[in-house]
């Protein structure tokens, strides 16, 4: 059955003109007129039985009839009759609503197969049957919860449904200016997702907003700070190391090799050696035989930091046999490894590199890295008791000069998983990138750690979906986000955009016959969302719903706390977090 059932008495009005996909039609009722709003979604009746048309609204115009003001002047040289109004709705034509095809019932496709006729009626799509349309083109059809962030902004009666499989399976991009709602609307997502009983989810939290989100279907975690070593607190408390072993050889050359020393390429090869090396002697056990035999610099094996400095340290200072008899010269690296063994040992000693070089003891055994990974990547029905499938990572107190190195090892350690995990028993994820400019940004110096990160986002961006990781990048500024990652994201919720690059990257994403939706994102109400992509077949205006826990990212009101009578003060205490580098009790 049809979803649509309209009667001729409803219609708006009928076309008078058409060509190719515009349409116009004159609407006699004045009532009528006014009910019609530029981007509303109407229906025309199709040449072709079992057959509707859709369109968007473009222009509404009214002027008068020219025919009616030439007709208007009587013999008798009378007064001229008041001319009749031409109200007319200029409309693009944007797809077809098929009653059945083969089995399938209700199905909407981006083509055109017909155009209507003249005097075709035109009808207005809202209420529970913008609903159940919405629901046609999502392909919203699975029992339980259903993906919804909110409702029409030009119905509030009819409620918004996305795609949840698409939405993730094509990767999707939230953007917005500072004020606008993205929190809000990510919180309002994973409210969503919680309701899923095999959800599984992991959120970079760069600025610590969502803590507020609580639930069964939520766990928290924080990178360690400086306040972390001597309490050794590890993942079951919530805190969680990334021990310096896990770095892949690309990341470790950023942090430690300075690209510009002419010595870089000797520092490169010699410390691939004293790591392999270091690793080599972990696998000693005969246990471990079938790693030791196949093992490479990338492969995430503990190794002692220190045994890499000693064999750095001997070379720097190694002295060989000369050409005569009971002579000696400096060997080949005597004195060229200085800077690459400062560097390390300043890292090793940064308190705000803790969680990297000062790892409690169980981060350095083999059998940690597998619990560390389940509680990451599991989903929320085989946490063996531990709540939740959402994942919340605290990055707020690692120091922005790692940040993107950091991000970018937690996302790789979730993308080899993937990788390397049989399909029948690999588990979708979906990794929500907040405040994602940080850390993919468009523009990343060759061979740093913006680099690494950027390469690593990319791959994930192009391939995750055949390993099931669905990418959700998060970003106020758009025009600074990585292109390629962005190209792959075939979904996008934005939110209101005042800058003007801002914008020419998301109107790029429009299909052209809708390329008057872009002219909204700069007017768009804060908590509005332009929702475009595969995930929904039709650019919509959505009014993004409360979410059940909201982040803590409020704007703070300037004139009303200054106009407050209570004082609020508390330097002593951010002082002392500042210097101890922790915001912690």
């Amino acid at each position: 059955m049809s979803i649509f059932s309209f009667k001729d008495a409803d219609a708006l009005g009928s076309v008078i003109s058409v060509d190719t996909a515009a349409v116009i039609i004159r609407v006699d009722d004045l009532d009528c007129l006014k009910r019609l709003q530029v981007n509303r979604l109407v229906v025309l009746q199709s040449s072709k039985a079992g057959q509707h048309l859709i369109g968007v609204v473009v222009k509404i115009t009214r002027k008068p009839d020219d025919r009616a003001i030439a007709a208007g002047v009587p013999e008798d040289g009378d007064e001229i009759a008041e001319p009749n109004e031409n109200n007319l709705v200029r409309i693009t034509l944007i797809g077809t609503l098929l009653d059945k095809v083969g089995e399938a019932k209700n199905v909407f496709r981006r083509t055109l197969e017909t155009v209507p006729e003249i005097e075709a009626n035109c009808f207005s799509l809202e209420g529970e049957t913008l609903t159940s349309f919405m629901q046609v083109i999502s392909n919203v059809e699975i029992d339980g919860p259903k993906l919804s962030l909110g409702t029409f902004t030009l119905d509030d009666d009819a409620v918004a449904y996305l795609n949840g499989n698409k939405l993730f399976q094509r990767h999707a991009v939230i953007v917005g200016s500072t004020g606008s709602g993205k929190s809000w609307t990510t919180a309002r997502l994973l409210d969503q997702i919680a309701a899923l009983p095999q959800a599984n989810t992991v959120l970079f939290d760069i600025h610590g907003e969502y803590r507020p989100l609580k639930g069964d279907a939520f766990q928290h975690f924080r990178i360690a700070g400086p306040a972390d070593i001597e309490k050794q607190t590890g993942i079951d408390d919530g805190v969680l190391h990334l021990p310096y072993w896990l770095l892949g050889y690309e990341a470790l050359v950023a942090m430690f090799v300075d690209r510009s020393d002419q010595n870089a390429p000797n520092q490169s090869m010699v410390m691939t050696r004293a790591i392999t090396e270091a690793k080599q002697a972990t696998l000693g056990d005969p246990q471990y035989k079938e790693i030791l035999d196949n093992f490479t610099i990338d492969s995430p094996v503990p190794f002692a930091i220190d045994a890499v400095l000693a064999n750095l340290n001997e070379l720097n200072t190694q002295m060989v046999p000369g050409a005569r008899s009971g002579s000696e010269k400096q060997g080949d690296y005597h004195g060229k490894l200085s800077r690459l063994i400062s560097r390390l040992e300043a890292k090793r000693a940064d308190r705000r590199l803790a969680f990297l070089f000062q790892p409690p003891a169980p981060c350095m055994e083999m059998g940690w890295l597998e619990n560390m990974v389940h509680r990451l990547v599991a989903g929320r029905g085989a946490q063996d008791g531990k709540t939740g499938g959402i994942k919340v990572v605290d990055f707020s107190e690692v120091p922005s000069d790692v940040l993107p190195l950091m991000v970018s090892l937690l996302a790789q350690i979730i993308f080899s998983t993937a990788i390397w995990t049989k399909s029948a028993q690999r588990h979708p994820i979906a990794i929500l990138c907040d405040e994602a400019h940080l850390y993919i940004p468009e523009r990343a110096q060759a061979d740093s750690g913006d680099s690494v990160a950027v390469e690593i986002f990319e791959r994930i961006a192009k391939e995750g979906r055949k390993y099931g990781i669905g990418l959700v990048v998060i970003s106020q500024r758009p025009s600074e986000v990585n292109r390629t990652v962005l190209s792959q994201c075939n979904n996008v919720i934005a939110m209101r955009l005042t800058n003007g690059d801002d914008q020419s990257v998301i109107k790029r994403l429009l299909p052209d016959s809708l390329g008057s939706f872009g002219e909204l994102l700069p007017v768009l109400d804060v908590g509005e969302a332009l929702v475009v992509g595969d995930a929904s077949l039709l650019p919509t205006r959505i009014r993004i719903a409360e979410p059940e826990s909201k982040p803590d990212s409020q704007t703070v009101a300037f004139w009303d706390e200054w106009n407050s009578q209570d004082a609020k003060s508390d330097t002593a205490n951010a002082i002392k977090s500042w210097r101890r580098q922790s915001a912690g009790d």
